[in-house]
C-alpha cells in the first residue's frame, strides 16, 4: 500500500502527498521536537523536511516501508540540524542560565518515559542534538562530528556531560542507579 502510496506522490498527487504526511507526521513531529525547544519549531522542522522529501522523492528507491520511514527520519534530523545551524541555536557549550531543572519530578512518581523526554529536552541544545543524533537515532561519533562541523572528541565531550547532566538532575529528583553484581 505505502508503496502505490509512494508512486502517486511521485506523479504529483496532492491527495496522496497529503495521505503521506498524515501517516508519518505524528511519529515525525515527536523526532523534531527531541531538536527543538518549542512546538512552533518543531512544526517548522516538520514542514521542511516533508517539503525536502517531496523535492528529493524522485531519488529515493523503494525497498520496503521501514526504508521509506529510516529515509524520512533522516530527512527530520537533517532538517532540524540545518534549522539550529540557520538560527545559529547550535551552540556546543551550556550556559548556566540554560539549564532549568524539572520540578514536575518527585521520588514519589514513576521515571518513565515521558519523564525521560522532558529531561532530554532541558538539555542545553548542543548537547541536547549530540545526546540524541547518538543515542536515540544511532548516529556514530565520527557522522555527528562531519553532521555538525565538530570533531569526534567534541561530540563524545557533548554526549559525555549530556549523560552526567541528565544523571544529576535524576539524582537530585531521588533517582540512583546502581549496578548489581551477580
Amino acid at each position: 500500500m505505502k508503496k502505490a502510496l509512494l508512486e502517486s506522490c511521485r506523479q504529483g498527487n496532492m491527495f496522496a502527498q497529503r495521505q503521506l504526511v498524515e501517516l508519518y507526521s505524528n511519529r515525525l513531529y515527536r523526532l523534531c521536537l527531541r531538536y527543538m525547544r518549542n512546538e512552533f519549531d518543531a512544526e517548522e522542522v516538520l514542514m521542511n523536511g516533508f517539503l525536502r522529501f517531496f523535492e528529493t522523492l524522485h531519488a529515493f528507491e523503494y525497498r520496503d516501508d521501514n526504508g521509506l520511514e529510516a529515509w524520512l527520519k533522516r530527512i527530520m534530523v537533517n532538517a532540524a540540524l540545518m534549522y539550529l545551524r540557520k538560527t545559529k541555536n547550535l551552540s556546543l557549550l551550556m550556559h548556566e542560565e540554560d539549564v532549568i531543572i524539572p520540578e514536575n519530578a518527585t521520588v514519589e512518581s514513576q521515571l518513565n518515559s515521558e519523564m525521560i523526554y522532558s529531561l532530554i529536552l532541558q538539555l542545553p541544545t548542543g548537547y541536547r542534538t549530540v545526546f540524541n543524533l547518538y543515542v536515540i537515532e544511532g548516529y556514530s561519533h565520527a557522522e555527528i562530528a562531519e553532521q555538525l562541523g565538530i570533531s569526534e572528541n567534541t561530540s563524545k565531550s557533548q554526549l559525555s556531560r549530556a549523560r552526567a547532566l541528565l544523571q544529576s538532575w535524576l539524582i537530585k529528583q531521588g533517582y540512583e542507579h546502581t549496578t548489581r553484581r551477580y
